[in-house]
């Protein structure tokens, strides 16, 4: 059966004078303040005009299993046909042109990274890259959590983590990597081992693009996570850009001066707050990705932490809000399961708070609706199998609760305001995968994959690659 949902679309967005509570900011700042008020519920045949339609049978095909914990497919840009599935646990391994995984990873930092929780981590190999003339000069980048160096945030607390950033180069192999290749160009002090991001996608522009996170913990305001403009809230690193790099997207040049460079148009050179910073705002950026075709935007799936889920298209100095909002709510870190009825539109610098274009209810969120414990961002279609999707929004939701019951979603991109969304139906599944969904892929034509596993942490051998198809 067909779900459609229209959570958040219709919302009023009113300009008010705010209340004694946000007084207190505005010893240091005196922004716009907003009040959202909901509309009355839609009625099933407006949800179901409203929302988008696909009229072709969808399925997936399973390209490869085995794996332990995959998280991410990104092709091989050699015209090889080949591609890159990352494994959690700190191994890439290559699919060949036939989609067969090749006896030995890619790559294997197992030895070099913090030991995961089998249970349950956000840490481990996250991202990979490669240069947009790999097949030239063989480079490759790569975002991994290693064990932490000594010290810590405060005196008498210790760092979780190292949030280390590193160059390779292909050996004479061309799949394996010279292990001895490696040259670290960022590494970062991570005060918890949650909120790692974990996006390494260079832009149509020939930059690397990196999605952090806050720093780990709830509210962002833990042991770790600095004093920003808002005093209503605790925290935090999201809206400080200045004392860490924490909550951010980040642009940087990796053919200019070593170990990098900030391009020149970067929203904060020259300006206080740091040169790498190309957005900021977020909680825990886990998975972007550039749209191949179109306008070529920016699409980032932004984790909530209690009541909302949200998608977010990426512009230039962009704040998307945390942690003054989650979604497209104030939030409170004093009662974070309770919205408050308002906060700044604007920061210190002038930026608007930017909303996302989709908003999910978090599986804790007690308002009717599809439920997600995280959203997972995926990709924009622009493959030619499924002609139904063609410029969709293809996204996940990593499961409806603890149990695997991942699902897929797809929004046609519109203009201002909350985008509607539909759940994919799938052939050979009822209701949900049976699976966590991981995270997404996108070949060189197009064609989007989907990461998962039945294990909730990066443990087992249950984790699948794959491709989402045209139904028999």
């Amino acid at each position: 059966m067909k779900r459609i949902f229209m959570q958040g679309v219709g919302f009023r967005i009113f300009i008010l004078t705010c209340g004694m509570v946000l007084l207190i900011s505005t010893a240091l700042f005196t922004p716009g303040c907003k009040k959202t008020e909901n509309t009355p519920a839609l009625t099933e045949e407006e949800a179901t005009a409203a929302a988008p339609k696909l009229k072709q049978g969808v399925d997936l095909q399973l390209v490869e299993d085995g794996f332990v914990s995959p998280i991410g497919v990104v092709p091989i840009p050699d015209n090889s046909g080949r591609l890159i599935v990352i494994d959690q646990i700190g191994q890439l391994w290559v699919l060949d042109a036939g989609g067969n995984k090749m006896p030995t990873p890619f790559i294997d930092l197992t030895t070099r990274m913090v030991t995961l929780n089998p249970g349950f981590d956000e840490r481990g190999l996250l991202g990979v890259a490669f240069h947009p003339n790999y097949a030239s000069n063989g480079r490759l980048f790569i975002y991994y959590n290693a064990p932490p160096r000594a010290g810590g945030p405060t005196p008498t607390t210790t760092w979780n983590n190292l949030a280390r950033f590193s160059e390779f180069r292909i050996s004479a192999d061309a799949n394996v990597v010279d292990m001895s290749s490696e040259r670290v160009f960022l590494e970062i002090d991570d005060p918890q081992g949650n909120h790692n991001g974990g996006t390494l996608v260079f832009g149509p522009d020939g930059y690397l693009y990196i999605s952090i996170g806050d720093g780990g913990g709830a509210n962002d305001s833990p042991v770790g996570h600095v004093p920003d403009w808002y005093l209503v809230n605790a925290g935090g690193n999201g809206q400080d850009v200045e004392a860490n790099l924490w909550g951010s997207v980040l642009r940087l040049d990796m053919d200019g001066a070593m170990p990098y460079a900030s391009p020149s148009d970067n929203p904060f050179v020259g300006k206080p707050g740091f040169d790498e910073i190309y957005a900021y705002g977020f909680r825990n950026p886990y998975r972007m990705s550039f749209d191949m075709g179109g306008s070529q935007r920016l699409f980032l799936g932004d984790a909530g932490q209690i009541l909302y889920e949200e998608v977010d298209i990426v512009e230039k100095g962009g704040n998307y809000g945390w942690n003054v909002k989650e979604g497209t709510h104030c939030f409170s870190t004093a009662t974070p399961g309770t919205s408050l009825s308002d906060c700044p539109s604007i920061d210190p610098l002038g930026n608007r708070l930017i909303d996302p274009v989709i908003e999910m209810l978090n599986a804790a969120n007690p308002a009717p609706g599809v439920k997600s414990l995280t959203v997972i961002g995926g990709h924009v279609y622009r493959g030619k199998e499924i002609q139904g999707l063609k410029g969709d929004y293809v996204f996940g939701s990593f499961s409806k609760s603890f149990t695997p019951q991942g699902e897929l979603f797809f929004a046609k991109p519109a203009g201002a305001g909350l985008w509607p969304f539909q759940e994919i139906t799938l052939e050979s599944f009822t209701d949900h995968l049976g699976a966590f969904v991981k995270g997404f892929g996108q070949d060189l034509e197009g064609e989007i994959y989907v990461a998962t596993s039945t294990a909730l942490g990066p443990s087992g051998t249950s984790g699948k690659v794959y491709k989402l198809v045209l139904a028999d």
